[in-house]
């Protein structure tokens, strides 16, 4: 039997079909990260940039060509510039995909974690939530993991403190200086109040949803985050994870997000 496959005038081998397939594989998961985002808008006029280059080089349109080949030459720093949230966020991806982060014996270890009381936990968080949900205050919080949670430094005021139902109701009323922003926690703890999160760009959205809804989805599209938005106007309480808003979710689907990302 031979080792190759000849088409045409081109030999094919088993690595070759492989390394197509790998290929594939990277490329759908690329769109699959950039699409929907302003990103992707990008990434499409580069490649319209590369392929006018060149069409105007094989027109043999020299000055039009020598100016398009000074952005082709500094592509690859132009795309670690231009998408360095993007590739970062790919490589979290990949790092999650080893299985290492969900292996529950290696998340003790690495984390050092005291024993759970994640049911304890679970219900100040539902607590806080519906109670906001009931007076129509409302409210942003991000359930992220210690790798990512460095993403918000800077842009709020560190809490570190333990959750309760009471302190995140106290952010988010309408008096306190902190209730315009996002609540980050990570690791079973509030990290920080106040935060700025970066706006959805995505055309894709409702028109009716107001800026907390665009900022959830837009930090989901930066890194890998569940959110949770309590509407100041309708009390509603929507999730948005990957760049995706699901709107006025139940109490069951509440329930099933916190069991996902708090720790045992």
């Amino acid at each position: 039997m031979p080792n190759n496959l000849t088409i045409g005038f081109l030999e094919v081998d088993f690595w070759d079909l492989v390394d197509i397939v790998l290929v594939g594989l990277l490329i759908f998961r690329l769109y699959k990260l950039l699409r929907g985002t302003l990103a992707f808008n990008i990434l499409i006029g580069l490649l319209l940039v590369y392929l006018t280059s060149a069409v105007v080089n094989l027109l043999e349109m020299n000055m039009l060509a020598t100016i398009l080949g000074q952005f082709v030459k500094a592509g690859f720093i132009l795309l670690v510039i231009l998408f360095q949230q993007e590739i970062r966020r790919f490589l979290f991806y990949l790092g999650r995909g080893s299985g290492i982060g969900k292996n529950q014996i290696w998340q003790r270890f690495l984390r050092r974690n005291a024993p759970s009381r994640k049911q304890e936990l679970k219900e100040e968080i539902i607590r806080a939530i519906n109670n906001m949900a009931n007076t129509r205050t409302g409210g942003l919080l991000v359930f992220t993991d210690a790798s990512e949670k460095n993403f918000f430094s800077g842009t709020g005021v560190l809490i570190n403190g333990e959750i309760s139902s009471k302190l995140i109701e106290s952010i988010f009323d309408k008096g306190s200086p902190l209730h315009d922003g996002a609540v980050v926690i990570a690791e079973n703890r509030i990290v920080a109040a106040g935060c700025v999160l970066p706006v959805s760009e995505n055309p894709d959205l409702p028109s009716r949803v107001g800026m907390r809804h665009r900022a959830a989805t837009g930090i989901t599209e930066k890194i890998d985050a569940w959110v949770i938005v309590v509407s100041e106007q309708t009390g509603r309480i929507s999730c948005a994870q990957k760049g995706k808003l699901k709107m006025n979710i139940t109490q069951s689907a509440l329930s099933e997000i916190l069991d996902s990302v708090l720790l045992e």
